[in-house]
């Protein structure tokens, strides 16, 4: 059901090249959605309606959900959901408040200081996921950062679903609602970023999109990048487990099955120093996977190229391993969990010990799940309040400060050979500052 790497003795020098990794070619659909992404441009809200016809078999009047059908989703809504709904919110709330940044003003020299003040974006496109699964908990991972980052205006776009007569899935929406969010569309895939980055006769364009997607979302996003700001290319989620003989293999393959229930192509990995842990956990898997409602999408996400066990020597190959891996979701499942966790280096998030899994993180925890993948742990973070917001310098300078630092700011305009800059300096002053 899952391969094995056994990279027991030497590692490769570049780990990245045998490790199991999802394939996911954004270049080639970048071609694919360059025509949608130019139909909407120019067609405005008539082209996001005949896309959405083409590609989700449902014809809009409009795309901005009515009001009405928020207020029914929240007031249908199974009350064990609405509840789970709000602790979830209430919970990542506190974790991104935490998150805000306050102004910062440092006194360079007397009269002279440069302040760093943050600002956040003027309005953000807000993707939630449609399709194989429902994603409630995305609206919450999308919406409560930017809402802590005090970002003015807000929608949600997700794509229309048939069975729900043209909107998006009832809990999306209701999840809308109990976020305060009003302005939502009935739209999907690139046709959804290209309204966002252009702007519609329905929807006004917004400065920043985030959210995870397809890999034609993923395709729109890198394609319309500069014009609108991205949080990432959302790839395949993917798990990684660095787990020791200590770890208990039911506990270990439920999270990689956890995983493999999103997509025929996410990502299961378990690292171990232990012959045995990985003999449990491949004798454990198949009973639990025929347990389960989606089983062929597990067997095949499971059995696919970019899931495996890789056996390592000890622990410290493992974090070896693991950080060149760099995975969306990193359990640590050792004898002194915590400690290896601080040794990690690259992740997206890092899940601590037997009573923190994945699927904690995806829905309770308070962090966020909207996360690198694809190894872009290595450089880039997950969301957070931090994505929405800009760091401006303000700089505030005196005469006396400004003429104290005129014969540095000539001296190196000299240098660089823009002698210009150094005039713009000496204009102020009445007496030569040497040129």
């Amino acid at each position: 059901m899952i391969s094995r790497i056994d990279l027991r003795g030497s590692l490769p020098a570049d780990l990245r090249d045998v490790l199991p990794r999802a394939e996911l070619d954004v270049e080639a659909a970048l071609e694919k959605v360059r025509p949608i992404c130019e139909d909407v441009r120019h067609r405005g809200a008539a082209a996001v309606r005949e896309l959405t016809a083409r590609f989700d078999g449902v014809e809009l009047e409009s795309a901005r959900v009515p009001a009405e059908a928020l207020t029914r989703a929240v007031e249908e809504l199974d009350p064990a959901v609405r509840a789970a709904l709000e602790e979830s919110i209430r919970r990542a709330r506190m974790v991104h408040r935490d998150q805000r940044r306050t102004d910062t003003t440092t006194r360079v020299v007397p009269g002279g200081t440069v302040t760093e003040r943050w600002v956040p974006v003027d309005r953000v496109g807000l993707y939630v996921p449609g399709g194989r699964a429902v994603y409630p908990s995305s609206v919450v991972m999308n919406v409560v950062p930017a809402q802590e980052a005090g970002v003015p205006s807000l929608a949600v776009s997700s794509p229309p679903q048939k069975e729900f007569g043209g909107l998006p899935h009832p809990t999306i929406l209701a999840a809308c609602a109990l976020l305060g969010v009003e302005e939502v569309y009935a739209v999907g895939g690139a046709q959804a970023v290209a309204m966002f980055a252009y702007g519609t006769e329905e929807c006004r364009p917004a400065t920043m999109v985030t959210g995870p997607g397809n890999i034609w979302v993923a395709a729109a996003k890198r394609l319309l990048k500069g014009r609108i700001g991205i949080d990432s290319e959302a790839g395949p989620t993917e798990i990684a487990v660095l787990a020791d003989e200590t770890a208990d293999p039911v506990h270990v393959a439920a999270d990689l099955i956890s995983q493999a229930e999103h997509d025929v192509i996410a990502a299961s990995v378990l690292v171990t120093t232990s012959v045995e842990l990985a003999d449990a956990v491949e004798k454990e898997l198949p009973g639990q996977v025929s347990a389960t409602r989606h089983r062929e999408r597990i067997t095949e996400a499971l059995a696919g190229r970019q899931s495996g066990i890789v056996l390592v020597s000890d622990i410290e190959a493992g974090l070896k391993v693991v950080d060149a891996y760099a995975a969306e979701h990193l359990e640590i499942q050792t004898a002194d969990a915590r400690a290896v966790a601080a040794r990690v280096r690259n992740a997206g998030a890092i899940f601590v010990g037997p009573y923190a899994p994945v699927s904690l993180g995806d829905y309770m925890a308070g962090s966020n799940h909207v996360l690198p993948t694809g190894g872009c742990a290595c450089h880039s973070s997950g969301l957070s309040v931090q994505t929405f917001l800009r760091g401006i310098h303000v700089v505030d300078y005196s005469r006396e400060a400004l003429a104290g630092a005129a014969p540095y700011v000539c001296a190196l305009a000299n240098a660089e050979d823009l002698p210009a800059h150094g005039a713009a300096v000496r204009a102020r002053f009445d007496w030569e500052v040497p040129a």
